[in-house]
């Protein structure tokens, strides 16, 4: 071989490793983004909840310096530094909750439940009986105090978990007005997007989402009723289920829809969301929905974590998200071949609901808001300012923030429905549940043999636009969201250092088997990175 050969075939074999480089890592340009550089280290960086623990049975840190830690790191990075505006409120009982489990721990020996010393933030629509108050993001019940635990806190707490703060959120769960941003509330102002600042964090489980991406907390719990844990989770690049509706109890969460609402646990790994998916499920007399799943819930989901888990089995495709953007569909292309690659058999799907049912959800949940809001105002007294939802619509009006940016027309739409034995209501859904279940999910999985489906979580986040409100381009949620179904996303890669996440989703009661893949396909990939708070 002579020498203007040899050049020739060097360059030919730099050509070759530069186009394989590239495909692994598409388009996660870094041109003209500077990150903003972080105070100090931070000792507990991506931590999963095994690794916390075991530092505690070592004795290499206490509950407490855990705890501060956090606490300092919501100080110094969503207060200060990028002001990422994530934590409502910070428990000021936390440090002292701390102690008094390091002093437990001390005198036992032993880690008590599954959570213990693990700090978690909840998102500020969810009851705690303590000193933090109850919002949905709103000025309206900014000093609005439950008169008990919801149960999802009260499981929390019996599992070990210190809540260290409230979420911000997208206010009342992104189901006030139109044209609203994502990730504002009137009470806890804009979140933004750890990744890029300048991008939207999805919502309504907004600050939930970032916190964790953040490692502002261990774990966060979101509520969705149709893709409010999904989408933020896999814009903020972290894992996220949304379980089957009565899995867990919605008990003391402020409600949109009884038909769609569940809290989900929201972590940066499958195993983090597995135990903490555990300590949440169970029986529940004040939730009626609950009393179909005994059987059907487990106390411990990491049995389920195989990372074999993809051999053998059988997924949907879905196709309908496909075409949209490209930079998506390429990811969901690598995505598959993966999948191909472990052991699975790929079946496309056309088609899994039709159009109407989009407009029987929001009938559905025009009805349910009237009649979830008004029982919850009752549930907090006689001392409560907001005794219904005339009293919260009269307070926008009057506020001078929280209509700054966009209307209240869901709020007013859903005060001029009738209650729940309308013959209105029961129509929309009835044909809701035949047509995203019996003829929906089911009908494709039972037809086509399948374990789960899969599609894109969504998109990149979109730049924060309050004028015009959120810029869509692609969402999957509302197959599993319209039939109560569970939902899992999972990192699947970047996008101009943006993250994408890909969904499971499948039958009532498959969390088991929806662990298993999502586990699986996680641990063959780790796309999970923490985010730089890159300004632009």
């Amino acid at each position: 071989m002579n020498i203007m050969n040899k050049t020739h075939f060097s360059q030919t074999i730099k050509i070759i490793v530069l186009l394989i480089f590239f495909i692994q890592l598409p388009f996660q340009s870094t041109y003209g983004k500077t990150p903003i550089p972080e105070k100090g280290s931070f000792r507990f960086l991506e931590m999963n909840i095994t690794q916390i623990q075991q530092g505690y049975k070592d004795g290499k840190f206490t509950i407490k310096e855990v705890v501060q830690a956090y606490l300092n790191r919501i100080e110094n990075i969503d207060k200060n530094g990028p002001a990422l505006h994530s934590i409502i409120l910070v428990n000021p009982d936390a440090i002292r909750i701390a102690t008094a489990l390091d002093i437990e721990m001390k005198q036992s020996k032993k880690i008590r439940g599954p959570l213990f010393g693990i700090p978690v933030v909840i998102k500020d629509n969810i009851d705690t009986h303590d000193k933090m108050p109850c919002t949905a993001g709103s000025r309206a019940l900014m000093n609005s105090f439950p008169l008990k635990d919801s149960y999802v806190a009260e499981r929390l707490r019996d599992a070990g978990a210190i809540i260290i703060a409230k979420s911000n959120l997208s206010e009342w769960a992104n189901f006030r007005g139109q044209l609203s941003t994502s990730g504002w509330s009137g009470l806890g102002g804009l979140t933004k997007n750890p990744y890029i600042l300048s991008r939207n964090p999805c919502g309504s489980s907004s600050g939930s989402a970032v916190a964790v991406s953040a490692n502002l907390t261990t774990i966060a719990i979101g509520t969705e009723t149709d893709g409010s844990i999904v989408c933020p989770s896999q814009t903020n690049g972290i894992v996220g289920i949304k379980p089957t509706v009565g899995l867990v109890s919605r008990a003391g969460v402020i409600p949109i829809s009884s038909t769609q609402d569940t809290p989900g646990p929201m972590g940066r790994t499958v195993r983090d969301v597995a135990i903490c998916l555990g300590t949440l499920v169970g029986v529940d007399s004040t939730d009626e929905k609950t009393l179909a799943s005994p059987g059907h819930f487990y106390k411990d989901y990491t049995q389920f974590l195989k990372k074999d888990g993809l051999k053998g089995k059988r997924i949907g495709l879905f196709k309908a998200p496909y075409g949209i953007n490209f930079k998506v569909d390429t990811l969901m292309n690598r995505a598959v071949r993966y999948l191909k690659s472990q052991g699975v058999e790929i079946v496309e799907i056309a088609e899994i609901t039709n159009a109407k049912m989009d407009k029987q959800e929001n009938e559905i949940m025009l009805y349910e808001y009237k009649d979830g809001l008004n029982k919850y105002f009752r549930s907090l007294g006689s001392k409560a300012t907001i005794k219904n939802i005339d009293d919260l619509i009269a307070f926008n009006k009057a506020d001078s923030i929280e209509l700054r940016y966009f209307n209240q027309r869901y709020l007013e739409q859903a005060r001029e429905k009738g209650d729940l034995n309308s013959k209105e209501y029961k129509e929309a859904l009835a044909s809701l549940m035949k047509g995203s279940r019996e003829d929906g999910i089911d009908k494709v999985m039972n037809e086509n043999r399948l374990d789960a489906i899969i599609a894109p979580t969504g998109s990149p986040a979109w730049r924060t636009d309050l004028t015009n409100g959120d810029s869509f381009q692609i969402g999957t949620s509302s197959p599993a969201a319209q039939a109560g179904y569970p939902d899992i996303t999972v990192p699947m890669g970047f996008i101009d250092e943006l993250p994408v996440g890909i969904s499971f989703f499948g039958r009532a009661w498959s969390e088991p088997v929806l662990l298993e893949i999502a586990y699986a396909y996680e641990q063959g990939t780790l796309y999970r990175k923490a985010p730089r708070f890159i300004k632009d």
